[in-house]
């Protein structure tokens, strides 16, 4: 079914102050009590992750009456939207909630819309550091720093001495890894540990090359940062070498690679 979504400068500029708002609750919760407690799943949620998700989906309904929202915490409450085949919203309002527990600042609000299953535009912001980098297919990829302006941001090619890869912060296997990049003939010169989606950001953004992951994930941990990704121009893939899509209840990535493509 046909959507009309307004243009996409226009829904870039829209989610990256709904991203805003949300990231602005976040802190507000983060100077005092978390109100941290477990899902049924037994993953953690605080007070933060439901605040700023009441914030983006105000935002998002707003702006595109009619467009369905996946988002996390509204999926663990059993609220679960229609999917027809339209565009629709793939929201995590608080990426990283374990390493906002443990005050590190390695946490993101992400937002990104699908279509045809595929990601169009992504925000992701680092509430606790102010950097927010954003991707729209047909616009390309910016970042900005808190209260300056946004630059263009694109993927490199990796230098001759080898890869840097990146790693989750809460589920670096560094075995298993070594194993498949050896196994794939690659040659890794550098790891970096991040948390949450920007990880997919440090690719976009030329200070990295490469991110496997073989553990569980779902598609609102993903989507944005992969529309910031594929924008600057990189990629998301399975293991077996097909692009990583979007909207397949109940919503669980099978395992990927994220990456410039000069690392193939």
């Amino acid at each position: 079914m046909t959507r009309s979504l307004p243009a996409y400068s226009v829904l870039r500029e829209s989610c990256t102050e709904i991203a805003e708002a949300a990231a602005a609750e976040i802190m507000r919760i983060y100077a005092g009590d978390l109100g941290v407690r477990n899902k049924a799943d037994k993953s953690p949620v605080t007070d933060a992750d439901h605040a700023a998700e009441a914030v983006i989906l105000a935002g998002l309904r707003e702006l595109t009456p009619g467009i369905a929202i996946v988002a996390e915490e509204e999926m663990a409450a059993g609220r679960k939207p229609t999917l027809d085949g339209g565009p629709f919203w793939l929201v995590d309002p608080l990426d990283g909630t374990k390493e906002f527990i443990k005050r590190n600042g390695e946490f993101t609000v992400n937002i990104a819309l699908i279509e045809e299953g595929r990601p169009t535009l992504g925000i992701v912001l680092a509430p606790a550091t102010g950097l927010l980098w954003r991707g729209v297919a047909t616009l390309g990829a910016d970042k900005r720093e808190r209260g300056g302006a946004f630059t263009a941001i694109a993927t490199r090619s990796p230098p001759p001495q080898g890869l840097t890869a990146c790693a989750s912060r809460s589920h670096a296997i560094y075995s298993d890894l070594d194993i498949w990049f050896r196994n794939q003939g690659l040659t890794v010169a550098e790891r970096l540990e991040a948390g949450s989606s920007l990880k997919f950001c440090l690719i976009a953004e030329g200070r990295a090359d490469i991110y496997p992951r073989f553990g569980p994930t779902s598609e609102w941990d993903t989507a944005a940062g992969q529309g910031v990704l594929e924008a600057a121009g990189g990629e998301v893939v399975t293991v077996n070498g097909k692009p990583l899509t979007y909207g397949h209840p109940p919503f669980l990535n099978p395992h990927f690679i994220a990456r410039t493509k000069a690392a193939r």
